[in-house]
């Protein structure tokens, strides 16, 4: 037996696999051993999320471009006085969180820069609590699924607060969840030079550890495909394997999806752009990544969901032969991803995920923002024959 073969048997057993295998399974460049790394993630699939195929009814609202940080991949950020900079008024956000509800959303999904002059009273959380009321306000049956952790330790610094402080108000304002961006890559040396500015690896685990002893659930994500090794990439799983093995023995739900998001450059400022050396995904090296993600993570993170921003609608699809078991939401509008040069596109139509979800030849079902149903009925490719 090969040492691929005998780290797919163990996995296809259900032990978790070691860093060392996530790294030689990363590493492998024979096509047939790529089909088996793959055939081993859709095997896993079925056995921890099932065959179904969830999306979400959702819009995303990035409520203002302005940020005083300077990530070096990104195209989304401006200062307050350069052309292109925007922020969202009230009425601005209480009219898209309505359109949303009206056309079905279930979740509103908000994230933005982090701009030092969002505030109330001199109060960066009075702010946010307001962007989180108004959105209820256009209909208290929105789940709002906002702020990263970046954006929750902006605010405690703003502020003065603890972050627990910053995460109960939230909540208490109306937050569901928290998106796990901002992760990037969890490797300080990485980040140093992607995101100098941003929380450190630690403080980023930190964070989110405190969101779910709060009651918050979060999601998580990886930016892939830049300047990290596989090794970085293998222990980013491990941390976040870590992470919610923690969340989950203290009883808490913890984790609730993970996201690949393979780097797009083609906008992104030029010295990133040059080391990189290309300005799109290369759609087989996230494959392979998305299948070793759920064989490292599924045992725990069972929920696993390619990016059609940035690999197109074609490409999560195809995903969804390498371990995911979700195709992400609808979203109404993006503008991070799409800024930076992304061809996927900046909204789906449901009819348009639930087509590509059934030409994998699986059924699609709406989902919520927690995995939990919506009551309608599950769609059933007519070719299955179920």
């Amino acid at each position: 037996m090969s040492v691929i073969e005998d780290i797919l048997e163990r996995a296809l057993s259900g032990q978790d696999i070691s860093v060392t295998e996530g790294v030689t399974l990363l590493q492998v460049s024979e096509p047939e051993e790529r089909a088996a790394i793959q055939e081993v993630a859709d095997s896993l699939r079925v056995r921890q999320a099932g065959d179904t195929v969830t999306y979400i009814l959702n819009r995303n609202i990035n409520y203002t471009n302005i940020c005083e940080q300077h990530c070096s991949f990104c195209a989304f950020r401006r200062d307050a006085d350069q052309e292109g900079a925007y922020w969202v008024d009230w009425a601005g956000i209480l009219e898209k969180a309505s359109e949303a509800a009206e056309l079905g959303a279930t979740e509103i999904c908000m994230q933005g820069g982090l701009n030092p002059e969002a505030k109330i009273d001199g109060s960066s959380l009075a702010y946010y609590c307001k962007l989180v009321k108004t959105i209820k306000a256009a209909s208290p049956n929105l789940h709002v699924h906002a702020f990263s952790p970046q954006e929750v330790q902006f605010i405690a610094r703003e502020d003065d607060l603890s972050l627990v402080s910053v995460l109960e108000a939230l909540q208490d304002a109306g937050v569901g969840s928290l998106p796990g961006t901002a992760a990037e890559v969890l490797d300080d040396t990485v980040r140093r030079i992607l995101c100098p500015e941003k929380t450190t690896a630690a403080e980023w685990l930190k964070i989110v550890g405190l969101a779910h002893e709060v009651g918050l659930p979060t999601t998580s994500t990886m930016l892939s495909g830049h300047i990290e090794t596989v090794e970085q990439q293998v222990v980013h799983l491990h941390l976040l394997r870590q992470l919610q093995q923690q969340s989950q023995l203290a009883g808490y739900t913890g984790i609730t999806e993970f996201i690949l998001l393979p780097f797009v450059g083609q906008e992104a400022p030029k010295p990133l752009r040059r080391r990189v050396g290309r300005d799109q995904p290369v759609l087989a090296d996230a494959l392979l990544l998305t299948a070793v993600a759920r064989i490292f993570l599924g045992n725990w993170i069972s929920n696993h969901q390619p990016s059609w921003v940035k690999l197109g609608l074609a490409g999560a699809t195809e995903a969804l032969q390498w371990g995911c078991n979700d195709i992400g939401g609808i979203l109404m509008e993006e503008h991070i991803t799409s800024m930076a040069g992304a061809v996927g596109g900046t909204c789906q139509s449901e009819a348009d995920l639930v087509s590509a979800i059934e030409s994998s030849g699986r059924p699609a079902r709406q989902r919520n923002t927690l995995y939990g149903p919506v009551e309608r009925p599950v769609r059933v490719p007519a070719e299955t024959g179920v």
